[in-house]
């Protein structure tokens, strides 16, 4: 109920405050009833001094209210420059939105030139600090003295933030700046020189008309972003925006920096843009409360409802969220607690850390069931336990589980693997094919043995002609464009054509078509609802990439396959087709796969030593990270997903992990 009145009251400030300006005066209004200031108990004032300038300050500290209640707890801190003008409405949005907080507001600087006070107003001093450069008229230089970001800056860091930090009990993992129009410029400013002085920057409106050559000069001296040297990324998440109603001379240099950011590469780097409805004033207390909405999803592994944004959108989380006791969500899982012994535990604790930090790549969930019990689940970077995640080649293998239940239900037999494909493709014209395309079969689609060769470039000419591709017509094409289909050229050959081969016969055997009997016959019993599996250009369902689903649905998948096909006591998926399946059928050829690795239908298979013992795993694998490894003997599921280019985790699980169950 106090978020619900909390986000009203909130929405009539912002009705209310459409007199907002940057550079407003306080007009003075006639009244002949004298009346008070209006005093904020909860905000603690605290004069500062830059120890370098001897230029006087003050901070405007407010505490979260169980503050003085929970001695061993650390707080998230959020900064923000032009206090006296962004106080009310981030102190107001932080009460309803994200209440564990600590709000350091920096004033303007005290002892200045009093002329020039009476003249600009109070806050005069913001012109001098947060400018990047120095002004073009040299009357107008002498007088404000622009361009002192970087000692401003110097101030934040050595003064301010060492302050706080020793006088609060603050989480040095989340730290924020927020700043708006001109103070919005020195927030890039700092993200472009020194991007660890905050976790996250909110950056409104930033004056970076003229600043975008120094922009993309910083940005050259930080170096381009390599993923083997975690110390070039920018490591950072950004909120940044803008009115709809701005001129175009303040949106094309916000418009041009945020490219900037984002030919980075940057894996460490998140960026947000939104687009707030209004002009350069009134826009602003919508993007403070959409801002501090951003920031608490950043603050937690769950995501909240409204938020929806691409993957490469999602900020990163400013902690990891680690539990040896997951949480029953009632979504089909059923948890435990993580019974191992207390070094293995430890060192369990101690990946997830690592993992956080970066060690070991980027990764984005760690979830263990152990017996068909979620007993460790983890979250980090854009990891969040309510968020599909993209499974890239993954999806190969759940178009296996999908045919496997299409076998389960008598659609097709295990006798039709080694038929020839086309014979279940009835809308097909043979007399155009090549030679050799009866040689392909389920069995050798399965195994990437099928023996298309298509030429790329030609290829390119047909994918997006949704006419000549639409169902079965992408077999049609490929048997037309393919070389002829020989012994030799049904080797492996790792891509989705094969995958899309099988996905065009299960929507030819199945009643219906293949979306709707993926998501009634599979998806749907598993209780997996919150998921995104799109269309190829034929229209059917894709079979090698492009799904998202969320991580605690992979520990599902898992476990049908741990239980041989059975969901509680119905036999979802054929057992005799799953064994084969998951089998080491035949070995892949690419240089870099591990030489012990096999491949069965879209599953790979390896053997894991621990001492002087070895366990089969077979598991699921999409580039960026996505794993389900299952290792019936040991009862054992693990589910990992991530971005990481170079994907190496399986070192870890194998050392770390899996020896943690063997008994």
């Amino acid at each position: 109920m106090k978020n619900r009145i909390g986000l009203l009251l909130l929405m009539f400030v912002i009705i209310t405050n459409n007199a907002f300006t940057q550079e407003n005066s306080v007009k003075e209004i006639a009244s002949n009833i004298e009346g008070s200031s209006l005093e904020l108990p909860q905000i603690r004032v605290i004069p500062i001094k830059d120890t370098k300038t001897e230029r006087n300050y003050e901070l405007y500290i407010k505490l979260p209210a169980d503050y003085s209640e929970n001695n061993n707890k650390t707080y998230p801190v959020l900064y923000y420059t032009d206090a006296m003008w962004h106080l009310e409405m981030l102190s107001g949005a932080t009460e309803y939105m994200l209440e564990d907080i600590i709000l350091v507001g920096i004033s303007w600087q005290l002892d200045i030139n009093e002329d020039l006070k009476k003249e600009r107003g109070v806050h005069v001093s913001r012109f001098r600090d947060y400018s990047i450069s120095k002004h073009s008229k040299q009357e107008v230089q002498k007088k404000y003295q622009f361009g002192q970001a970087n000692i401003h800056l110097d101030f934040i860091r050595n003064d301010v933030i060492k302050y706080v930090d020793n006088s609060y009990r603050t989480d040095p993992n989340s730290r924020t700046y927020f700043g708006y129009s001109l103070s919005g410029e020195f927030g890039v400013y700092i993200l472009m020189t020194q991007p660890d002085t905050f976790n996250n920057y909110i950056i409104g409106s930033p004056t970076v008309r003229n600043e975008i050559d120094n922009l993309a000069e910083l940005n050259t001296k930080f170096g381009p972003y390599e993923a083997s040297n975690k110390n070039s990324s920018l490591k950072a998440n950004v909120f940044i925006a803008y009115g709809s109603l701005e001129d175009e001379t303040v949106v094309e240099p916000i418009e041009a920096f945020i490219k900037l950011l984002n030919d980075r590469r940057d894996d460490g780097l998140s960026v947000l843009k939104e687009v707030i409805d209004g002009n350069h004033g009134t826009a602003f207390p919508t993007t403070a409360v959409r801002s501090v909405a951003w920031l608490s999803s950043l603050m937690t592994h769950v995501s909240s409802d409204n938020y929806e944004v691409s993957f490469w959108e999602i900020p990163h989380l400013n902690n990891p969220f680690i539990s040896i006791t997951p949480e029953d969500r009632k979504d089909g899982i059923s948890v435990d607690t993580l019974a191992v012994n207390n070094n293995d535990r430890n060192a369990i604790l101690n990946l997830s850390q690592e993992i956080f930090d970066g060690k070991h790549g980027n990764y984005d969930a760690l979830l263990i069931a152990h017996k068909n019990k979620l007993v460790f689940e983890s979250y980090y970077k854009k990891g969040r336990i309510n968020l599909p995640h993209g499974q890239a080649s993954a999806t190969k293998a759940y178009t296996s589980i999908i045919l496997g239940r299409a076998i389960q239900l008598g659609y097709l037999t295990m006798d039709d693997f080694d038929k020839p494909l086309v014979n279940f493709l009835k809308d097909l014209d043979p007399s155009k094919f090549v030679d050799g395309a009866e040689k392909i079969t389920l069995h050798k689609a399965l195994t990437m043995h099928g023996g298309l060769t298509i030429d790329r470039e030609k290829w390119k000419e047909f994918e997006n002609d949704t006419t000549l591709l639409k169902g079965q017509g992408l077999v049609q094409t490929l048997l037309e464009q393919s070389k002829p289909i020989t012994d030799e050229s049904q080797t492996y050959l790792y891509g989705n054509f094969n995958p899309m081969l099988v996905m065009t016969v299960i929507d030819a055997v199945v009643p219906g078509t293949a979306e709707n009997f993926i998501k009634t016959e599979l998806l749907d019993k598993l209780g997996i609802t919150d998921y995104n599996w799109s269309n190829h250009v034929s229209g059917l369902p894709e079979a090698g990439w492009r799904t998202s689903i969320m991580s605690r649905d992979m520990i599902k998948l898992g476990n049908l396959v741990l239980n041989k096909g059975k969901l509680n006591s119905e036999q979802l998926i054929s057992a005799e087709y799953l064994a084969k399946a998951t089998s080491g059928i035949v070995k892949p050829t690419q240089d870099w796969m591990p030489k012990d690795y096999r491949y069965g239908y879209f599953w790979y298979q390896t053997s894991i030593p621990v001492g002087d013992k070895s366990y089969n795993a077979t598991f699921a694998w999409g580039g960026g990270g996505q794993r389900i490894i299952v290792i019936a003997e040991l009862d054992l599921t693990i589910v990992i997903s991530g971005h990481d280019g170079e994907d190496k985790i399986m070192t870890q699980v194998s050392d770390i992990i899996i020896p943690a169950f063997v008994k």
